[in-house]
């Protein structure tokens, strides 16, 4: 029995999966932890760079577990991975996701109550090489859903009685948000330490991106009516948008034009967070 669960799903991961380890190893805490790297339809080396990982943590006293299974999907990923996870804190997280030292032990500390909670640390975007990437960051990271809320894209984290609010992971497109919503804003709780996360490169990227993320959240309000209101997001007015738009135009101009092309043709498509 641990004190904490750290969940990586993992699908072709291989030019990721050893810097999100090496973050994870690199935590500050006294928390006994174990770490379930969930492989899942890998067809290139993430399965054996996870592996190679065993003895590190190993001689730090965790235990890692490296799950590799020939069926894909991320929600069946979590779920083999749940199956076997036995901390009372679950950390739910990206393999393209990068933890800084401080993050573990802050979540632990945040979820360590009684009632149902979730966690997330301070979302940081990595710089992109491409410049339109870069542009969008700036005008995305300054949407009132970032900056004054939990969003938890890429980490999240739930205590044992926040873990009971929902059963399995369903066969869904956007599992982050689904569990987000099994939450009232003032259940979902701020870790200050950061962690680091990557938009995807490129203008046709990132509307592929905007359009997963759209179905998502409408596939969301069919399956389940209702669990939108729980959002709590703060409304985006017209005069926010105009400081947006007159304190960084360039970044606003591919912001809109980002979501212009998503409105254009909303296909629903499936496509990977990058």
């Amino acid at each position: 029995m641990y004190d904490i669960s750290v969940i990586i799903p993992a699908n072709n991961e291989e030019a990721y999966i050893s810097n999100c380890l090496e973050a994870v190893l690199a935590q500050v805490t006294e928390q006994a932890a174990e770490v379930i790297v969930s492989a899942n339809a890998c067809t290139d080396a993430t399965t054996e760079i996870a592996i190679s990982y065993s003895q590190r943590f190993a001689d730090r006293g965790w235990h890692l577990t490296v799950l590799d299974s020939e069926i894909g999907g991320k929600p069946g990923a979590l779920n083999r991975a749940d199956e076997v996870a036995t901390g009372d804190i679950k950390v739910y997280l990206d393999a393209d996701v990068v933890m800084s030292p401080q993050l573990l032990d802050e979540l632990a500390k945040v979820l360590n109550r009684p009632d149902p909670a979730y966690a997330s640390g301070a979302l940081t975007v990595t710089r992109a090489k491409s410049w339109i990437t870069r542009a969008y960051g700036r005008i995305w990271t300054r949407l009132p859903f970032m900056t004054n809320g939990v969003p938890g894209a890429g980490l999240f984290a739930v205590n044992a009685a926040g873990r009971k609010r929902w059963d399995q992971f369903p066969q869904i497109i956007s599992d982050d948000t689904f569990v987000r919503l099994q939450f009232t804003p003032k259940e979902r709780l701020p870790a200050e330490a950061p962690y680091y996360w990557p938009l995807v490169e490129g203008f046709t990227a990132l509307v592929r991106v905007r359009r997963r993320q759209d179905a998502g959240v409408s596939e969301l309000a069919r399956l389940y009516p209702g669990i939108l209101d729980r959002e709590g997001k703060d409304r985006l007015t017209a005069g926010y948008l105009a400081r947006l738009a007159l304190t960084d135009p360039v970044g606003f101009g591919v912001y809109v034009a980002v979501s212009l092309a998503v409105r254009r043709r909303n296909s629903g498509e499936w496509s990977r967070g990058r």
